[in-house]
This record gives C-alpha cells, structure tokens and sequence, in this order.
C-alpha cells in the first residue's frame, strides 16, 4: 500500500501506482452520458489521467480547469478526468465551466481504482480515488506517476504534460 495524507493526517491507499514502463491496466469508465468508455477507445493516443476524489471539492475542480487548458494544446493526446463522481456530477461541472477539451468519466461502477492502487482506504475520504496522475504513451506504456503526498494539494502539472514529450 503507497501512503498519501488527507489534511496532514497519514492514509494508506488500496496498492501502489503502477510502474513507468508498465502497460497501463485495461479499464472500462462511464461518461457523462452514462456511455462505457474503454482504454481500448484511446489506443495509439497518449493519455493524461487526471485522478481526483470529486469534483465537488475546490482542488479537484482546479486540476479539471488546468488540465483543460493545458488540453487545448495537445497533440494527439487525450485527458481524462476520472473521479467516483456520478457521471451527471461531472457533466454538470463541466457544462457550467466551459470545460471542453478533457473527457470527464467516472469510476463509480469500475475497477480502475483497484487496479491502479489508488482507491482511499482510510480518512474520511475512504473509498474514493486518491489524487493522483498518470501519463502514457501511444503504446500504453506508463510514462509518469505521482501520488500526491497531501490529498488536499494540486498535482505537479508541469511534469506530467513534460512526461508527454
């Protein structure tokens, strides 16, 4: 189990993030129109996952805005901004941000989490996904991974669109 803090207070996570180099574990989400959405959708397209608690929560709904203005430039890259959320929540966020160039989806009735050791398994966060990013290749090879260390802080933007090139 990795370990993250939830207001200065040690939580352990459901694993750890899988490894650079690794092949990103296949997964099926649910976007806002309750539609599967599989990682077999992306192949040959680079991935950000943007992984949050809920959208409902200040630094979460930050990290949506960057990644979607950092999004408007990529190149043949996806984001997807995965959460528990139900999937109505994020599209109701996004409709009323303007949010266009991220793919909201939700977790709520996957194992993403799981697989990717990053549900909460304490505080009072317990059961929702712990702030975290992922970044993979066109060949879905695990290119970058942070765990945030403090749930309640924004993640290292800068390194994840670097782990891009």
């Amino acid at each position: 189990m990795a370990k993250t803090h939830f207001q200065g207070n040690e939580t352990a996570t459901s694993g750890e993030l899988p490894q650079v180099g690794d092949n990103l574990a296949e997964f099926n989400l649910v976007n806002t129109e309750l539609g599967e959405v599989s990682s077999k959708d992306f192949q040959g397209r680079k991935l950000v996952l943007n992984i949050f608690p809920s959208v409902d929560t200040g630094v979460c709904a930050t990290s949506v805005r960057k990644f979607n203005e950092a999004a408007a430039s990529l190149e043949n890259t996806t984001v997807l901004c995965i959460s528990k959320d139900l999937p109505f929540a994020l599209g109701r966020f996004c409709s009323a941000e303007g949010i266009e160039n991220v793919t909201p989806v939700s977790a709520f009735r996957s194992t993403f989490g799981e697989d990717n050791g990053i549900v909460l398994e304490g505080s009072p966060l317990k059961g929702l996904l712990a702030r975290s990013v992922i970044v993979v290749d066109e060949n879905g090879k695990v290119a970058y991974t942070q765990l945030v260390d403090e749930i309640s802080t924004e993640p290292d933007y800068d390194a994840a669109l670097a782990a891009l090139n």
